[in-house]
């Protein structure tokens, strides 16, 4: 029943997508998205409400009243607007009220839980996965794209289900055995995601209809295959097709006149990678005024600043002085020029995994194929992202051709998926050990920036893409430093405050994590799934 219930939004999903797409601002499909029976694009179903509500900062998180849920038909709510805005402008107080009266405002995950710190941290993590629990979407939670089975969401403002962070819950929920089905029901939601709208958005939100995240979907198959049989691989091998034609999709327009469409991108002759993009246009729904302002001070074409603040979104480092052309200011953001290191590695494991998949079948004109893509790319990172000068992996600017010049701990995927060679992974590890390698662990980058996705801060998933190249190679000494590292740190901070949080400082373990659009936020999904699968060792 569950299954034939969210069947029935197959045509309000693709009617989203491409309503969204096409920057229409009323069709015959919106009228079909637009009610309470499905999800609807606030800004869209809005749209002088949402620009006045965001641009007033009536919330001071932008994504506060992109989650709202109308009590009411869109439509009555708008004439309830036109009525009230039309007799004078609303100030901030009573964009409030009307909001107040007019939706239900969004929970947030795990706020009320207190934490018995008489428990060990994975005792603590254990009794946190029912909290961060969500059960099947229902029809009608405003913006949220309904899902057919539960899920782990981060927690704090991140109230859906998120793509490369499920990876890493998925990691803690592998040696959870109260709680390790919900691998499988995350893997299905995902492989449900791909069959409805073609490939895995950033979210389950419709304002994440345009972009994905890091491809870490063949990853969460392969862990399912340890975790059940490997006959999984079949089971999901038709998503797992759908997710590689995504990111491949515009490789046959590609020419030296159009060397980058959408997320592929032609070097040379012949030479086929992928960046970081967003289909939709615009300012983000949920840092609509953050990204107005922004294009407001920088004097850039507003269209192409706002793409590349999507792109940045898609790769989950949102944000980094890895994208910023000047490497200090956020306005020179330039991700869409940009050849990541740690995108094409994952896709180079997506290809391998395809590969093994075709073998299993007996598929070997698919096999052959997907073997001579696979080995392409992982030539073409070798080529492009190794720079013997800084002795590490880094991006490739596609337009200057050359690297960006940034190091960070995107480094490592190579890596962690095998890629890179031993003299590279050594070399790599001197460079780990002499600037990243901190008192709490893993810097994200060696720049001091004030931007979330650079140091300070040390981030869970990027400890266990390190922690695991490192023991690829077998330089465990290193390996197991940066794991007591980054575990006494995680305690330190579960002890004194009773929290475990989206990220931590692994240069001063007193003082918190700090940058972004938000503040910090508590739950959290893959620092507990992290934190627990290093414990379980």
């Amino acid at each position: 029943m569950r299954a034939l219930q969210i069947k029935n939004y197959t045509f309000l999903l693709v009617a989203l997508f491409f309503l969204l797409s096409s920057g229409c601002k009323k069709s015959s499909p919106s009228q079909d998205i637009n009610t309470a029976d499905g999800p609807i694009a606030m800004e869209k179903a809005f749209p002088q409400l949402f620009q006045a509500v965001q641009m007033a900062r009536v919330f001071p998180d932008s994504k506060t009243f992109t989650d709202c849920i109308p009590k009411k038909n869109p439509a009555a709510i708008n004439a309830l607007f036109q009525d009230k805005s039309s007799v004078k402008e609303m100030d901030k107080e009573a964009l409030e009220s009307f909001v107040q009266d007019n939706f239900d405002l969004p929970p947030s995950l795990s706020s009320n839980f207190k934490a018995d710190l008489s428990k060990s941290p994975a005792e603590h993590i254990n009794s946190l996965w029912p909290v961060l629990t969500r059960k099947p979407d229902k029809a009608g939670e405003g913006t949220k794209i309904p899902l057919p089975n539960s899920y782990i969401a981060p927690g704090g403002r991140f109230r859906e289900i998120y793509y490369w962070d499920s990876y890493f819950t998925m990691l803690g929920l592998q040696v959870s055995d109260s709680s390790q089905y919900l691998i499988r029901n995350m893997v299905e939601n995902f492989a449900f995601l791909i069959d409805e709208m073609g490939f895995i958005p950033n979210g389950n939100r419709t304002y994440f209809a345009g972009r994905s995240q890091p491809p870490f979907f063949s990853l969460m198959v392969k862990l399912l295959m340890e975790v059940e049989e490997p006959k999984v691989l079949q089971e999901f091998l038709p998503a797992l097709e759908k997710e590689y034609n995504f990111w491949m999709k515009g490789k046959e327009l590609l020419s030296e006149e159009n060397p980058a469409i959408k997320r592929v991108v032609r070097i040379g002759d012949d030479v086929i990678m992928n960046r970081y993009w967003d289909d939709l246009p615009g300012p983000r729904a949920e840092s609509y005024a953050e990204d107005v302002h922004l294009a407001d001070t920088t004097g850039r074409d507003k269209e192409q600043l706002y793409t590349d603040l999507r792109a940045a979104c898609e790769s989950g480092w949102d944000f980094s002085t890895r994208w910023f052309r000047d490497g200090q200011n956020l306005g020179t953001i330039h991700t869409t020029e940009i050849v990541p290191v740690d995108l094409n590695a994952l896709l180079y494991h997506l290809e391998t995994l395809l590969a093994e998949a075709y073998e299993a079948n007996g598929n070997d004109e698919k096999r052959t194929e997907m073997e001579r893509m696979s080995a392409n790319r992982k030539a073409a990172i070798l080529t492009y992202n190794w720079d013997s000068k800084s002795q590490a992996f880094q991006d490739y600017d596609f337009v200057e051709g050359k690297v960006t010049g940034r190091i960070s701990l995107a480094m490592m995927y190579p890596l962690f998926l095998n890629i890179a060679s031993p003299s590279q992974a050594e070399k790599v590890a001197e460079r780990l050990g002499k600037d990243f390698l901190k008192s709490g662990g893993l810097l994200t980058t060696p720049n001091i920036s004030g931007q979330q996705w650079d140091g300070p801060n040390g981030w869970a998933p990027l400890q266990w893409v390190s922690i695991k190249g490192l023991r690829n190679y077998e330089m465990d000494v290193l390996a197991d430093t940066i794991k007591n590292r980054w575990v006494n740190l995680n305690t330190k901070v579960y002890k004194a405050t009773g929290k475990m949080v989206e990220k931590y400082n692994v240069l001063d373990m007193g003082l918190e994590a700090g940058g972004g659009e938000y503040p910090l936020q508590d739950g959290f999904g893959w620092s507990n799934g992290v934190l627990l699968k290093l414990l379980s060792e």
